[in-house]
């Protein structure tokens, strides 16, 4: 089978790439000529370089595909119209060239986010009847990019995945906690409630959702079913660094302050005006029970493991 995969040189997608090719997939990757390909340079892989926005110009080498894995995005941008310019904008140029180019495609798979749903507001976890809310630039953009996505569902067959939160090795947005908690502090501004998935799970659950022909047209939630505080959270950090954990209290009212801080100092940080909205809220958690149910879904990472498996990565590369 031949895939194509936008955002391969990414975390996620470099996990997935690989993934496909263990599984006997000829592999795509769609990158610009400024990306990185140090994930990716010792594979056996194709090539096809193109801007998402602009990909009229590459149009016929989109033809002869059968699944498409749609992961290029951004969570992190410094002015809202930059969320839907990427996240929904470049999508909709995608769907436009795979309606016309490859009619004959049997899947296209595209990776949204919880925070296309938002926070649970009703103390359980959400799932695929909850109506989304979604409370950040970032959240608005990836449910915009559904949309877009549902608006071509009588031409080309998706399925829509929304993760959790994901950790594992190449994840710079769990370095940041990794890094704070090696040097022996933990910010809290209260207690938080948050589902995880492993990135090795969520990718084989991105594989097996694109095989299962049922789910054609439908979304699904991924994440490992267990509900984590961030106090719990920390302190597996922590042990897995051999670390204690001193927790630094921060009042909630200072987040707004501290985004915009953040943002100042690195516009392409995750603490930044927009996703200290998110953080504001203190229950993302999903429930995976759909997936598990129909296509058989299940998390084999334990947080404990997954965590220490992240972390040695992260010190092997001295990312620590």
């Amino acid at each position: 089978m031949k895939a194509l995969v936008t955002g391969a040189s990414g975390f996620i997608g470099s996990h997935l790439v690989e993934a496909l090719l263990q599984r006997g997939h000829q592999v795509t990757c769609v990158v610009r000529n400024s990306s990185s390909l140090r994930w990716l340079k010792h594979l056996d892989l194709d090539y096809l370089y193109a801007d998402l926005g602009t990909i009229g110009t590459a149009a016929e080498q989109f033809r002869g595909f059968d699944y498409v894995f749609h992961l290029a995005g951004i969570t992190k941008a410094s002015r809202e119209e930059d969320f839907f310019l990427v996240n929904d904008g470049c999508t909709r140029s995608l769907l436009q060239v795979i309606a016309a180019e490859n009619p004959g495609l049997k899947r296209f798979v595209h990776v949204s986010s919880l925070a296309a749903t938002g926070p649970s507001t009703a103390g359980r976890p959400v799932d695929e009847s909850t109506l989304p809310r979604p409370v950040s630039a970032y959240g608005r953009s990836k449910l915009k990019a559904e949309a877009t996505i549902h608006a071509y569902g009588s031409s080309i067959p998706y399925t829509i995945i929304r993760p959790p939160a994901v950790y594992g090795p190449r994840d710079t947005d769990f370095l940041m906690m990794f890094r704070m908690i090696h040097r022996g502090i933990f910010p809290s501004w209260g207690k938080s409630f948050y589902s995880l998935l492993y990135v090795a799970d969520l990718v084989q659950g991105i594989i097996a959702a694109a095989e299962y022909e049922a789910a054609a047209g439908k979304t699904y939630f991924l994440s490992d079913h267990i509900v984590y505080t961030n106090d719990g959270i920390a302190n597996e950090i922590g042990a897995s660094l051999g670390k204690r954990v001193l927790k630094i209290r921060i009042p909630r009212l200072l987040l707004p302050v501290i985004g915009f801080i953040g943002q100042k100092i690195d516009k392409k940080g995750i603490i930044n005006r927009d996703r200290i909205i998110d953080f504001s809220y203190t229950n993302w958690t999903c429930d995976p029970d759909r997936a598990e149910r129909e296509f058989g879904f299940r998390s084999k990472t334990m947080l404990r493991e997954g965590i220490q498996w992240t972390a040695d990565w992260y010190r092997t590369h001295q990312w620590l």
